[in-house]
């Protein structure tokens, strides 16, 4: 049994795995690149395999990191099936049509920017909506919890990861002639386990090889207490201050954890009045849900109710609907994500996308992020090189549709509402392990996180823990070979991506000039000795912008 690891490699995002065994070949997840240019272009490339030559495929969840080159991978040839749980299979029914309409949307702006440029030549979205829609009837669902015989001597089992609804760990089991049945688990995403609305993740007692994700590798998140106080209180002093919060995320079921959470908060803090003010300015405040999918993945959420934890089942049966509050609103159309921006009444907005490179959320920042009585409050993983992850960071400047603001909004990062394990739940699941994999890959991490969990892990148990790159392949046997099968693709364009980047850099300090000077002149300030000054940053400006383009004339 043979896996290479084509995504998801010391990053975060395009989770993607082939698996050789027992005469098939098939997939574990096939996620779109998400975060830095470098990670996008990397959709775009052809698939290191013939899709055509694929006998079937496994979907740990609906999230597009893992799911989003379906619709690719099935235009190119692969036409199923693909095995997924029945929550799963309906949330791509809404994801992957709407990343294709994101995909078409993106391509059309880079056509017309070539058609400005005179390029003849125009550009095809990697797939359109109708792509993603055709791509379905692949789509097999299978429910939690019972074996498949997906192929002869292959065996699959999906269990619930507490994720987000439908998430599933997958165990394969192989049995090859003359060998020993194996069996593989993949992780997919394992969820946090304080996350009120699912049940904890599915702890697995045994495994020969385990793939397994490590994006909080390193970190550990705020206790539920801890981060719905903490969300109370921004909330509260920002509509206090008469500002607008704005929560970058897709998922309605987030929205809802943090209420839930404030609910049971209430009754523990009957006698505290600050606390009484603050959730009472919360319960008045209209907490509108702008996005075009938020109405049909609330539909999926409440067909899928069976799949919430026995808690949250227990208030659905006594009618406290969990996924229904007062001052709830969704908009449905562009007009009315427009209206939202044009009142000056203090409001929550949740939209999407919850990194903030695409969809409406870049009209909520550009209308909010330089007004210092708004917050931007973030409550999931922003991956390197998105714009979320800028403003995280402390950005003082960031540009939106074209246009430059400063950050004056207030920014907070609520990060134990993700839906990931932090370190301490990762730690905890492979512990729970009474007969322990052979070796242990991680993947879904950037490199920081992935070294730290690998020595914790190294420190506490006697497994083998390997990092492995994009392109490796490992023959699973008595020992374990390593082949590099494939380049990764970034790397054949990594000199151009510099140069990109430092022409970026470039750029951003020309406007940062051109800013500086135009204020000058509109305040008719500024000495001779301080244009002097400019003059000679812009012309040392302009000697590194002729021998980065030197550079990489050379290069071509």
């Amino acid at each position: 049994m043979n896996i290479t690891f084509l995504g998801a490699t010391r990053q975060v995002t395009g989770s993607n795995y082939l698996v050789e065994a027992a005469g098939k070949k098939f997939l574990v997840d096939c996620g779109l690149h998400q975060g830095s240019m470098e990670e996008e272009l990397l959709n775009d490339r052809p698939f290191d395999y013939d899709p055509s030559e694929i006998d079937f495929m496994l979907l740990t969840h609906a999230h597009i990191d893992h799911s989003g080159r379906i619709p690719k991978l099935y235009k190119d040839g692969f036409k199923g099936p693909l095995y997924a749980t029945e929550a799963t299979c309906e949330l791509c029914s809404i994801m992957l049509p709407d990343s294709g309409h994101i995909q078409e949307t993106e391509n059309e702006i880079r056509n017309k920017k070539r058609k400005r440029a005179g390029k003849k030549e125009l550009l095809e979205p990697l797939y359109t909506a109708e792509d993603a829609e055709k791509c379905m009837e692949i789509f097999k669902p299978v429910k939690y919890d019972k074996t498949y015989e997906v192929a002869p001597n292959i065996q699959v089992r999906f269990v619930d990861a507490g994720h987000m609804l439908g998430s599933s760990m997958i165990e394969v089991w192989v049995k090859e002639e003359g060998k020993a049945k194996q069996k593989i688990v993949f992780t997919g995403d394992i969820g946090n386990s304080d996350i009120p609305l699912l049940n904890s993740p599915t702890m697995i007692s045994s495994a020969d090889y385990l793939i397994m994700e490590s994006t909080y590798g390193n970190r550990l998140h705020i206790k539920n207490d801890q981060k719905a106080e903490l969300f109370l209180k921004v909330v509260s002093e920002t509509i206090d201050n008469g500002g607008t919060v704005v929560i970058p995320s897709f998922a309605v079921g987030r929205t809802q954890e943090i209420l839930y959470e404030i609910n049971k908060l209430k009754e523990r803090h009957l006698d505290d009045k600050e606390f009484q003010k603050e959730y009472e300015t919360l319960m008045k405040v209209p907490v509108y849900v702008d996005s075009p999918l938020a109405v049909s993945a609330t539909e999926i959420f409440m067909n899928n109710m069976d799949l919430f934890s026995p808690e949250i089942q227990k208030f659905i049966k006594k009618g406290d609907n969990p996924l229904e509050f007062p001052g709830l609103k969704f908009t449905r159309t562009v007009d009315e994500s427009k209206a939202l921006n044009e009142s000056d009444e203090p409001c929550i907005i949740i939209s999407a996308s919850g990194m903030c490179d695409v969809g409406r959320i870049k009209h909520h920042l550009k209308h909010n992020i330089w007004n210092s009585k708004s917050t931007i409050l973030f409550v999931g993983y922003q991956a390197p090189g998105t714009l979320g992850n800028r403003i995280v960071n402390g950005a003082k400047e960031v540009k939106i549709l074209g246009e430059e603001f400063a950050v004056k909004a207030r920014v907070e990062y609520i990060e134990g509402f993700s839906g990931h394990a932090d370190q301490e739940g990762l730690l905890n699941y492979v512990l729970n392990f009474s007969k322990g994999p052979k070796h242990i890959f991680l993947v879904h991490g950037e490199p920081e996180s992935q070294d730290t969990l690998k020595a914790k892990i190294q420190e506490a148990t006697p497994y083998d823990v390997i990092t492995p790159h994009y392109g490796e392949e490992f023959e699973l046997g008595k020992d374990l070979v390593m082949t590099k099968k494939y380049k990764d693709p970034a790397e054949a364009h990594i000199n151009r991506f510099d140069l990109i980047e430092k022409m970026e850099i470039l750029q951003e300090e020309l406007e940062a000039m051109t800013h500086v000077l135009k204020e000058d002149i509109r305040l008719q300030t500024g000495s001779d000795a301080q244009m002097t000054k400019l003059n000679n940053k812009v012309n040392d400006l302009r000697k590194q912008i002729v021998d980065i383009m030197n550079k990489g004339e050379k290069e071509n």
